[in-house]
This record gives structure tokens, sequence and C-alpha cells, in this order.
């Protein structure tokens, strides 16, 4: 059970192949749209009526990504399809009726159906986000520490906003739903196991990107990003892309994924431009909407999207937002990276690729330019960042994320 972006989605569709090919029956619950890709997979989809593609179109979202203003404005707009997904996801649970829901903190209504069911919810996260530590703040906050104090009152502000906002909504719901029971004192970041057994709570990123805290307790596991393949995939390319990396040097990878910009078009100019500056070919992918690219040149290639294990490792550098999917690809193939962050996670990740020596500088996305991005490029693209890069892919490589993943839900099915 997994609600947002791509991002938020296709590692969930990764590990439920690898526990279907371990003999499970796994169903993936996300928002619509995402059932090719599930069912392309040999899962079966139970999709939510919210499409996220859709929702991230409308004005009053993208300016929550951009404000403070929007975000809070956005916050008071949701009550009503954040009280319709959380009513979805108890009844495709007690329809599906699962043995163990795995499922991220978007879908907080996971371990009350599962206490319901008498069946086990471990919580998956993408982000360090819920493990109060010393080492590192809560990544909405800051990207950078607040000293070891900070740092842990950070996550515990965080985790105690979190459970204000869905006890507002299960009271809301419970309003209207009466059918709905919900366990009173079950912590939703906690997970629940039958008999009180400790659930353990599963960290899908890289320990070489964000290594373990010395702080946290035992049941905190971070296994690695969860791929969805083992290498590049069997894809073939549109003609015209496979003509034009044949055509010249590999080029610079600009996209920005599920994000869309407030001036898809501004974006899209300055990019080509930075590129050009920095004396780089360019693949432009249009994504939902974060460039608006009309391109005139042999240097550039517009694309709405390829797979990025089969198109990274074709290309010299990844320009992209920082999402947890993105970064972990751009790693994965030992790419130096450009970071451009808009909100949520995307500063955190930026940090954290620019200071384990992978890319350059960050470049937030209300500070892009031309020339910024030409100067980030420069760095990136500097041997000892490419030297960086590559063996850090080594060790992305080597995390088999999803297998030590189903490893621990497996162990923990059979206690």
């Amino acid at each position: 059970m997994s609600l947002g972006t791509r991002g938020d989605v296709q590692p969930f569709v990764a590990l439920g192949s690898v526990l279907a090919g371990r003999g499970a029956q796994v169903t993936v619950s996300t928002g619509a749209g995402f059932e090719a890709m599930i069912e392309g997979a040999g899962l079966k989809a139970a999709p939510f009526s919210i499409d996220y593609q859709s929702l991230l179109q409308q004005p009053d979202i993208q300016a929550a990504m951009h404000s403070v203003s929007g975000k809070f404005r956005v916050l008071r707009q949701s009550r009503d399809w954040l009280r319709q997904e959380l009513e979805e996801q108890w009844d495709l649970a007690r329809t599906i009726r699962p043995d163990l829901i795995v499922y991220n903190p978007k879908a907080p209504m996971a371990p009350h159906v599962a206490h319901e069911l008498r069946a086990a919810a471990v919580p998956a996260l993408l982000q360090p986000v819920l493990a109060p530590t010393g080492e590192f703040p809560f990544m909405m906050m800051s990207s950078r520490s607040l000293g070891t104090v900070g740092n842990r009152l950070s996550h515990r502000l965080a985790a105690g906003l979190a459970h204000l906002l869905n006890r507002r909504n299960f009271k809301a719901l419970s309003a209207s739903r009466p059918d709905v029971s919900l366990s009173a004192g079950l912590d939703e970041l906690a997970g629940y196991a039958p008999g009180g057994r400790t659930v353990p709570r599963l960290h899908a990123y890289s320990r070489h990107l964000v290594p373990r805290p010395d702080d946290w307790p035992d049941g905190e596991t971070i296994t690695g990003y969860w791929f969805r393949d083992n290498g590049e995939p069997d894809w073939t390319p549109p003609a015209d892309l496979a003509r034009f990396l044949q055509s010249g040097p590999p080029p610079v990878y600009v996209g920005f994924g599920s994000m869309p910009s407030i001036d898809a078009r501004k974006t899209a100019h300055a990019a080509v431009e930075g590129l050009r500056l920095a004396g780089r070919r360019g693949v432009l992918a249009t994504g939902w909407g974060g460039l608006d690219a009309e391109v005139a040149g042999d240097d550039m290639h517009v694309i709405s999207g390829a797979p990025h294990a089969w198109l990274f490792p074709r290309c010299a550098a990844i320009v992209h937002h920082g999402g947890t999917g993105t970064t972990h690809q751009a790693l994965r193939w030992g790419r130096p990276a450009v970071v451009c962050p808009i909100f949520g996670d995307q500063p955190f990740w930026a940090r954290r690729v620019a200071d384990a020596g992978a890319g350059s500088a960050p470049l937030p996305m209300k500070r892009f330019s031309a020339e910024k991005l030409a100067e980030r490029l420069q760095e990136a693209l500097s041997q000892e960042v490419r030297t960086q890069a590559e063996e850090l892919g080594r060790l992305v490589r080597a995390e088999s994320g999803a297998e030590r993943a189903a490893d621990v839900l497996e162990l923990f099915m059979k206690g």
C-alpha cells in the first residue's frame, strides 16, 4: 500500500516482484494510473480512485511546491480527499484480506485494518523520516545538521505533527463511517503485529548515502533501494532517440520526473542554454510537466520519458529534481548529478549527493538559470566527481535492496 507519484510506487512493485517470485500472492494498492506497471510485473493492481498526475496539474498544488503559504492552503483544502483515501484503504484491505500489509506512511490506515483482520502491517520508508536520531534532522525541516539535540527534536516534532494530522482525519472519518474500527493507542508509524510482537521497519535507500545512525534501535533496517530490475531493461528506444545517442558523445539528461513547473517553457529554455554554455549535448525529458521544450538544433533531443535504467548508463551526467528514485538510479549507474530540488525530501537528497562527492552543490529550482546550470555541470563533470560517482555506483549496485527487504519480511512472518 503506497500513495504518491511514480517514485512512491515503483519500489513497492519491485519488492512485490521479489515476494511473488518466492511464492507470495501480491496485490499493490496505490493511486490510479499505475495499473499497467503493476500488472506488467505480474502483480495484482487494486487502485485507489485518486489520480496523482491530475492532482499535480492543479494550480493550488503546484503553488504549494514553491511557497510555504501554498502548502498550508493545500493542507486546509485536502481534508475531503484525505478522508476518502482512508476510506478506500480500509475497504480495499478488507476486500483483499491480506496476511501482511507493507505500507508507506501515506497509507496510515494500514495498521488499523491489519488489527481488524488479525494481520501484520510493516512500515516501509523511502526516506529516513520516522526513526529519531541525533545525527541528522528531519529532512523537511533542514538539510543541514541542527546539532544532536536539535536533530532529535526535529524528528519528534515531525512525528507529533503526523499523529495530530492522522487523528484529525480519523476523527472526521469516524463521524461518517462508524463501521471503520480505529484502534485507540495504535501508532501508525510503528506498524502492527498480532500478539504484540516487535515490528521491523524497512528503510529502502542506500546505506552508502545515509549510513545507519548509531543511535537507532534494533528493528530499523536499511535495505538498499528497491530497484525493479537487476540491470538494464530489455527496452527498444524510439529510432530518433537511438540515432541521437549514436550521433555524438554521451549527452546530459535533464528531467524533473513527476514534478510540474510554474513555468515549464522558461525552465526548458534555461536548461538548453545552460547545456550549450557547458558545451554539452542534452536529452530533455518532459515528464509530468516540469519541462515544455521545443528545441531546434542537433545537440538537443526531447522525449516524454524513458526507463532510467536504460537511459542513464548512456548519459554523461544527470540533472534532476532529487526524488529518491531518480537519485538512486543516477547513483546506481555511477553518473554524477546536478540535483535541482523543489520541495519535500529533495533538498535532503541533493545535499546527501553533494556530501558523498557524487554530484555538484545543489541547485535549488527557485535559483535555476542557464549560467548556474553550466557552472554546476562543470563541477559535476570534473574527474574527481566522476570517479567518486562511479565508485558509489559500484556499491549501490551490490546492495540488492528488494531481496534484503524480502528476507526481513519472511523472517518476521515466520516468527
